[in-house]
């Protein structure tokens, strides 16, 4: 491109040269080949000297791009952080793109389904394969057991079992506890009673002994019914009001309270403690890795009905995607507005990196051929506004 805008300036200089001195029509020519040479030649100048200095001469404000580069970058940056990145611009481009119907239109489909939770267990089982125990048994003592041992028990753990005792959240599992103890003692009548009887003084005669046993058992067997199917029981009502006044104990009185933390610290920082949070995480991870590797687990199973369902919803509740679509583009906006300027700082200090003389020749190859296109256009502009000026000029000498 560069030699044919090169040409057609030899060829108005030719033209010039073979028309100088000539009247009537060659006039003209010449006219207008004198001028395409000055629009061919300043726009050579305006094109030559983004990237360079004009025939090496130190003229001002040229070399723009090599000189100026940096500046060129910043602007470039802002330019781009002002326009593209502007928090509301992205926030009206995000919501027209409806995020959410394509992801739940994606996720319906079996295939994509089933491509995610492979994905999903090939990174999960990366991420266990590389923690070893050693190393999440001190993290997990270091984020659960270190903050327990900071911490005072008794108070917390007292206003918790206040809380529950007056809810009676607790009954439920007084009640489980109750049926269990009925469904043993039937099970173990004899059990009850050899202990009742091995107890036994030797001077009582034996016929007592079993008579004693056998009224034992049934008076625990019928305590342990009635207590169970009375919500007002004496004894529920007792343990109600244990409970109570222990939460209490827990929260005010200091025995109490250190007692609590003698148990805290016995439990904590026993030995066996460590042993046991590394063998159970040891545990689970395995079983998690056995999972995550077989296509056809529960877990992998579970997870792919669970995408598949929540594709389909998606993908056809207009109220879901409405929120999804919120959040992502509340989302998006906040990512935007909190880091725009480290995102497209990446360009000016992209710039600042580049040698002058390597981005100016990178930059004149890239858009080059399109900026030759302004020297030819200078040329025939300037050779038609010559001709124009020329015949002016003429009309208004013959007025």
């Amino acid at each position: 491109m560069k030699s044919v805008a090169l040409a057609l300036l030899g060829l108005a200089a030719v033209v010039y040269a073979l028309t100088l001195g000539q009247d009537g029509a060659l006039g003209y020519v010449n006219a207008g080949a004198e001028a395409a040479m000055v629009g061919a030649l300043a726009d050579w100048f305006a094109v030559t000297a983004l990237f360079r200095r004009p025939l090496g001469l130190p003229i001002p404000h040229t070399a723009l791009i090599p000189t100026r580069k940096d500046a060129l970058g910043r602007s470039l940056q802002e330019f781009v952080g002002t326009n593209f990145l502007a928090e509301t611009v992205v926030r009206e481009r995000v919501a027209r793109a409806r995020i959410a119907q394509r992801v739940g239109a994606w996720l319906a489909d079996d295939a994509h389904s089933e491509r995610v939770t492979a994905e999903l267990a090939t990174a999960t089982r990366g991420a266990l394969r590389v923690l070893r125990d050693d190393e999440v048994a001190t993290l997990l003592e270091d984020v659960v057991l270190r903050p327990v041992l900071s911490r005072p028990w008794g108070p917390p753990a007292g206003r918790l079992l206040e809380r529950v005792v007056a809810d009676g959240a607790h009954h439920r599992l007084v009640d489980l506890t109750l049926v269990e103890l009925e469904a043993w003692l039937r099970e173990h009548e004899h059990l009850v009673e050899s202990l009742v009887l091995d107890r036994a003084p030797l001077w009582t005669p034996q016929w007592l002994d079993d008579r004693l046993a056998r009224r034992v058992y049934v008076e625990a067997l019928k305590w342990v019914v009635d207590v169970r199917d009375d919500p007002k029981h004496r004894a529920r009502l007792a343990l109600d009001d244990a409970l109570g006044r222990f939460a209490k104990d827990m929260q005010t009185d200091p025995a109490t309270i250190e007692r609590a933390e003698a148990l805290k610290e016995r439990l904590v920082t026993h030995p066996g403690v460590r042993d046991g949070i590394e063998q159970l995480w040891a545990s689970v991870r395995a079983v998690l890795v056995e999972a995550t590797e077989d296509p056809d687990s529960d877990l992998r199973q579970r997870a792919r009905a669970g995408l598949l369902a929540f594709g389909r919803r998606l993908a056809t509740d207009a109220g879901l995607q409405g929120k999804v679509d919120t959040y992502v583009v509340d989302a998006v906006g906040h990512v935007v507005a909190t880091y725009r300027e480290e995102l497209t700082s990446l360009i000016s200090e992209t710039v600042e990196r580049w040698d002058g003389e390597e981005a100016s020749r990178r930059i004149e190859l890239h858009v080059g051929r399109d900026l030759q296109f302004i020297r030819i256009n200078g040329t025939v502009v300037g050779a038609l506004a010559g001709l124009a000026i020329h015949a002016m000029s003429m009309l208004s000498g013959r007025v």
